[in-house]
């Protein structure tokens, strides 16, 4: 049988999981607090934290930024401008130039 190298932890709330990285995220409570609907459902745990982390929380908010600001966000990666940029376009709106 092989080692693993994920060390058990247990966050605030009592939620047990096994990690590699040193990232504090537990994914229960990541889960947990994803939104339903709204564009960042559609993205990934760390593109969503990175955009809520800078308070961007609406498209309009988003539309104040220019993609290349937002793909030097911690956490955003080029996989996620399609998504906003998508949703931005729904809405009548777009990335800052």
């Amino acid at each position: 049988m092989a080692t693993s190298d994920k060390d058990l932890r247990i966050c605030n709330k009592g939620h047990q999981y096994y990690k590699s990285s040193d990232c504090p995220s537990c994914p229960i409570c990541e889960k947990e607090r994803k939104p339903d609907s709204e564009f960042l459902s559609l993205l990934s745990a760390p593109a969503r934290r990175a955009l809520e982390h800078q308070g961007i929380t609406s498209l309009q908010q988003l539309s104040q930024y220019s993609e290349k600001e937002i793909l030097q966000f911690h956490g955003m990666g080029p996989a996620s401008i399609p998504k906003l940029r998508t949703a931005l376009q729904e809405e009548g709106l777009s990335f800052k130039n």
